[in-house]
This record gives structure tokens, C-alpha cells and sequence, in this order.
């Protein structure tokens, strides 16, 4: 299915000549994951703590783009600079998930759209981690299909935020916005599931 995935390796074309440069400044793979980490833990700590703060919530997009840019910085470094590790592999996928939850967990303290429905999201964004993850178990290499990846989350839960600071918001709208992304990100962990087994049996 469609994913914002697909605009990855373009995106690494432009990040290549500064990854070039960090690289050859001794910085590691595994130092641009853990930024990337603290950056969106402390993101959410802020919200969570200052919910009310529309300043907190303009930086959420920014915030999220440059967890992407560095997302895929870390796995240039890793590829093309002899830097792959398996601590790198337990890194990157573990502050994937911790990334994650940092910056949507804070949104259960808005009562617009519901404490349940903000969880059920979080869980539902581990599941279809998970789901790509399994995929290398299973034989078939890391799963990104969509339609909800990781990208496509960090676009949705970007507009979210945006929103929420300049107060756009319609009462009959908002109840409604974390479950369809809930509900997007289990359709992609089971499109996931299903990649994989037809992987093992094709």
C-alpha cells in the first residue's frame, strides 16, 4: 500500500552530504538514534507537563521532522559508513517505539479526543512496529508497508498538533481523529502480518 516510505530515498539524497561530513567528524550511527530519542522524549515530557502551551505544540511538527531527518541519518551512517552494529539494530528499534509514545502519549491529557482513544493509538503504533520487526524473524527482512507506517504517523500526528495550537479543532471531529489513526496503524500491522507470511510460503 502507499506509505510516505516511498519518499525515503529521496530524502537520504539530500541528507547524504552532511552525513558525509558527520561521518568523517567521528560521529556514530548510535549517538543520532539516541538524539533522536531524547529529542522526542523531552518533547513529551514538555507537552505533558504544559499541555495548555500552543508554543509546546507548534514545535511538535518540527520536532518530527527532524526525528525523520535523523532517523534516516543514523541509517545512512550505519550502511554506507561500515557502522552497522547489533546493539545499533536493539537501538533503533527500541527508541523507535519510546520515540513514539513520548510524543503521543502527552495528547491523552487533551480531553477533545479522549485519554482511551490516544492509548488505543500508542498500542496500535507498537503493534505494526512490531509487525515489521517480525519480519526479519520470519525471513522476509524489516516490513514498511503501510498504509499507517512511521512516516505517515509522524505526518498525522503532526497536523494534530498544529491544529491543536491554532485551536481548529470541531467538537464533532476530534472524538474521532485518534481512533481512525488507531484503527490505520493495526490495518497496517495485520497488511504487515499478511506481507510476511505470504513471504514465507511464496
Amino acid at each position: 500500500m502507499p506509505t510516505l516510505y516511498a519518499l525515503k530515498p529521496a530524502f537520504q539524497d539530500r541528507l547524504r552530504p552532511l552525513v558525509d561530513r558527520l561521518a568523517a567528524m567521528g560521529v556514530t550511527a548510535n549517538s543520532i538514534t539516541m538524539l533522536a530519542a531524547a529529542l522526542s522524549i523531552a518533547t513529551g515530557v514538555a507537552i505533558a507537563m504544559a499541555p495548555g502551551s500552543r508554543l509546546l505544540l507548534l514545535l511538535v511538527p518540527l520536532v518530527l521532522f527532524m526525528r525523520m531527518a535523523l532517523n534516516a541519518m543514523d541509517g545512512m551512517l550505519a550502511r554506507e559508513h561500515g557502522q552497522a552494529s547489533t546493539l545499533g539494530m536493539y537501538l533503533n528499534e527500541i527508541c523507535d517505539v519510546v520515540s513514539d509514545l513520548a510524543l503521543i502519549l502527552p495528547f491523552a491529557a487533551f480531553p477533545q479526543f479522549g485519554a482511551w482513544a490516544v492509548v488505543a493509538f500508542a498500542v496500535a503504533a507498537m503493534l505494526a512496529e512490531f509487525a515489521g520487526v517480525l519480519g526479519v524473524a520470519a525471513g522476509t527482512g524489516r516490513n514498511y508497508a503501510g498504509p499507517f507506517g512511521k512516516s505517515d504517523r509522524a505526518l498525522g500526528l503532526g497536523v494534530v498538533a498544529a491544529l491543536c495550537a491554532i485551536g481548529f479543532w470541531p467538537a464533532s471531529i476530534a472524538p474521532f481523529v485518534f481512533p481512525a489513526m488507531a484503527t490505520l496503524s493495526l490495518l497496517t500491522a495485520i497488511n504487515r502480518i499478511r506481507t510476511g507470511l505470504t513471504g514465507n510460503t511464496g
